[in-house]
């Protein structure tokens, strides 16, 4: 395998982090506080064309792979906006993907030249309160009607929705006692996102405030047939499509979380001076900083190889949670070790550390918990006894 980045995955990177520059941490701190999404930063990404990258060219967009796309969230997060910055535009890397493989032509037409302008927000909308990671207990059904469908349920942990004009939903069209495999039996809707039939709800959280999480509260909301992504009943197979591109790029964005924790961690310990000498002299300071930066690097080779095998066609969900999980732990242990190195000040909101170490700990969470990680490797690589 090359190491050498190629000079497009440099112009990203430099773009990136130029753009970013114009949105310092105390813009951040700011949107986190005041529960704010950060349009400006949003319009600014939108503007210089960095969404839908990973959409073909014959689409109009830019007909890159994952290699090059999660350059973005880990420049995005690194340059201290994490998940505030990487959750608003990380929909816009990737999202689109279940219509461009399973969609019709009418969806493409009508929803790619919004969704790559930036106009069209659209949220996923998978979990429900009573599923969790039983993704095959969903309940929210979709009862066929004339010309159409009419969707009623709950759906849990939504980002977005509160932004979003339209949302990926999985719903049940067959009951899952009336199918063969508890996984069929369910449709994936390009749904509009109307309020007089969906009660968002915002959840309060520990961090990522300005990206808004909600409960949905849906009651006969109509979709007509030309919004049904793939076939009925295979909606399942839709979502899978995306799931190990998301997992790449949530643990690049991850990755940028801890790197952004080590660079204000080195550089406190570079200029605190404490009897006589700066903190970072002190092998008990230095060293947890020497660990996280290795844990990092670590972690991105993996992030590497999955991108790298996603883009070839080649089975990567070994690699691509593998990925998730290491970056996840990585990015973590670098915010805490921040977060310690600063001492009380590590607490404070000027400093920015705490605010990162709440980001990071999203990380170990979602898109998918590392136990279910380690209980996909136990049982799909290791060939252990499925635990669940």
């Amino acid at each position: 395998m090359d190491f050498e980045w190629s000079p497009l995955a440099d112009d990203i990177r430099q773009g990136i982090r130029r753009l970013c520059a114009r949105f310092a941490d105390e813009y951040w701190e700011r949107k986190d506080r005041k529960a704010e999404f950060p349009w400006e930063f949003y319009d600014a990404v939108a503007a210089e064309g960095w969404l839908g990258m990973t959409v073909p060219t014959e689409y109009g967009g830019g007909g890159l792979g994952i290699l090059e796309a999660s350059i973005i969230p880990q420049e995005i997060a690194a340059s201290g906006a994490g998940m505030n910055g990487a959750s608003a535009v990380h929909i816009g890397l990737f999202g689109f993907d279940p219509i461009l493989k399973h969609g019709s032509d009418s969806l493409k037409e009508r929803f790619l030249p919004p969704f790559l302008d930036g106009s069209l927000h659209i949220s996923f909308a998978v979990t429900e309160p009573d599923a969790g990671t039983d993704t095959s207990r969903i309940s929210t059904f979709a009862r066929k009607v004339e010309g159409g469908y009419l969707l009623s349920g709950k759906k849990v942990w939504i980002s977005k929705a509160q932004v979003s004009r339209r949302m990926l939903i999985l719903v049940r069209t067959t009951p899952r006692d009336e199918v063969a495999k508890p996984t069929d039996g369910m449709t994936v809707l390009f749904a509009p996102i109307d309020r007089d039939h969906i009660d968002i709800r915002p959840i309060a959280k520990l961090g990522r405030h300005a990206v808004d999480s909600n409960e949905l509260f849906i009651d006969d909301l109509f979709v007509p047939d030309d919004d049904v992504v793939g076939e009925v009943g295979n909606g399942f197979g839709v979502m899978l499509t995306g799931l190990n591109a998301e997992r790449v790029i949530a643990a690049n964005a991850a990755l940028g979380i801890g790197r952004a924790a080590v660079r204000r961690a080195v550089g406190y310990a570079g200029e605190r001076v404490v009897f006589d000498r700066p903190i970072g002299q002190n092998q008990a300071v230095q060293h947890p900083l020497a660990e996280a930066q290795m844990r990092l690097d670590a972690a991105e080779l993996m992030c590497l190889q999955a991108a790298w095998l996603f883009d070839r066609g080649l089975p990567c969900a070994k690699e691509a949670n593998m990925a998730k999980y290491l970056a996840a732990e990585a990015g973590f242990f670098a915010a805490d070790v921040a977060v310690q190195t600063h001492g009380g000040y590590g607490y404070a909101r000027e400093y920015h550390v705490e605010r990162y170490f709440r980001e990071a700990r999203l990380m170990r969470i979602a898109p998918i918990s590392q136990e279910m990680v380690l209980n996909y490797i136990g049982s799909h690589v290791l060939g252990l006894p499925r635990s669940y």
